[in-house]
């Protein structure tokens, strides 16, 4: 029941950071399971999404963006925020991208989450969030990335409490390593690659449809008791 093909019929799911990678991954699982999606990007992606889906070209980072993003919908059920950047080489040790990275991650969650607030509420809605295995480990080279992760993380939290009332529920997934453009370097170094999987107990690098599917869990009304959790999803690398 949890994946019935007609799960999400009616539904309005609205998925940032949506045109490639681990978005398009969430974007599609909803799609299939039956929600009407609309996917925000800074740009068109990777043409990974499947046809069902409304692309809008959004920067969570802008005030104005959201407004105006906002301003089309009328109607809102789930919310997925995967908007994130992170900058590698330590860049993030300079102050300025070390804000701009917190301002997309993090920053741009809660603009996110409080803009679709009114909507959500009258639907009794829920919000899923993009925490990341840096939640929970320190990160020597991406200070920005892991802070603001780890932000997301205890935002998750805070507007589980805080929404309750409302009727939504709040959740984030923590994905592990995951087979991306954005770690494709790290796939192809044999000894870095190695490392990671040694590492993890299932031995594979995750798939964005791994994440999806979580995501759908926690959309689902199968977790209709869950609020405030960080689920990793992450092939047991956290526990290893």
């Amino acid at each position: 029941m949890t994946f019935q093909p007609d799960l999400f019929k009616d539904k309005h799911a609205l998925v940032t950071g949506a045109t490639q990678g681990i978005g398009a991954a969430v974007a599609n699982a909803l799609a299939t399971l039956g929600a009407n999606v609309t996917a925000v990007g800074i740009d068109h992606g990777d043409g990974s999404l499947d046809a069902r889906i409304d692309v809008c070209l959004a920067d969570v980072s802008s005030e104005a963006d959201v407004a105006a993003l906002f301003g089309k919908l009328s109607a809102l059920d789930i919310l997925v925020n995967c908007a994130g950047i992170i900058r590698r080489g330590g860049a993030e040790h300079d102050v300025a991208v070390f804000e701009q990275v917190v301002a997309v991650n993090l920053t741009g969650t809660m603009r996110i989450c409080c803009a679709a607030r009114p909507l959500l509420a009258a639907r009794r809605g829920v919000i899923v969030n993009t925490a990341s295995m840096l939640s929970f480990f320190g990160g020597a080279l991406v200070p920005g990335y892991a802070a603001s992760k780890g932000g997301v993380a205890q935002l998750t939290k805070s507007l589980a409490l805080a929404y309750a009332s409302d009727g939504i529920r709040v959740n984030a997934v923590a994905p592990g390593w995951i087979a991306t453009p954005l770690t494709q370097a790290l796939q192809e170094d044999q000894a870095r690659s190695g490392a990671i999987l040694q590492r993890t107990p299932l031995s594979r690098w995750g798939r964005p449809e791994d994440i999806g599917d979580a995501v759908a869990f926690l959309c689902a009304p199968a977790s209709a008791f869950i609020t405030g959790v960080i689920l990793p999803v992450d092939g047991g690398y956290l526990i290893a």
